[in-house]
């Protein structure tokens, strides 16, 4: 259907056109690589995920944002990272991680040092311990919240100063210098 014409043979006298012209970009179909676009582009770090059909048992760590739509049990830490729950998810776990959304389903503690995030079809069986918990209408919690905040670092140089009967009395109570 198309015709095709061959290359011009090589001769030993190259013309300053030719040397100057950058080679044409070959004819790809519509769903093939073009590597050189590809290299242009800048690269955006995409959270990984594991599907609903992938069924995890063990240990479960990294150093990227997660979701996962499957099913995992054990022990996922993710310091400091975002783990998303998806809407398929279901843990079975003790999870560590920076911030924690839930959409699915989770039996275990959530441990987090930024936020834990229950949404409207998120439901969570377990303690939290965070300095911050959201947990939207229309979700399920059962279990308890540990909110207890990180003492600034001038706070509890002056609590750590004080007498045992002083630090005992100013315990509940906010300082400020």
């Amino acid at each position: 259907m198309w015709k095709r014409e061959e290359p011009a043979r090589p001769s030993s006298v190259t013309t300053s056109t030719e040397a100057t012209a950058p080679a044409p970009a070959p004819l790809m179909s519509p769903g093939s690589f073009d590597q050189r676009r590809e290299e242009r582009r800048p690269m955006h770090e995409e959270a990984a995920s594991i599907g609903k059909s992938i069924i995890i048992n063990g240990e479960l760590s990294g150093s990227e944002d997660l979701t996962i739509e499957g099913r995992v049990e054990g022990k996922i830490e993710l310091r400091n990272h975002v783990l998303t729950i998806g809407a398929n998810g279901r843990i079975t776990a003790q999870v560590t991680a920076k911030a924690i959304v839930v959409f699915g389903h989770v039996t275990g503690n959530l441990t987090a040092t930024e936020k834990v995030d229950i949404r409207e079809t998120g439901s969570v069986e377990g303690d939290i311990v965070a300095p911050r918990v959201a947990i939207a209408d229309g979700s399920h919690f059962r279990g308890s919240i540990d909110m207890q905040r990180k003492e600034s670092s001038k706070e509890s140089s002056i609590l750590r100063d004080l007498e045992p009967e002083s630090r005992a009395s100013m315990a509940g109570e906010l300082v400020r210098v």
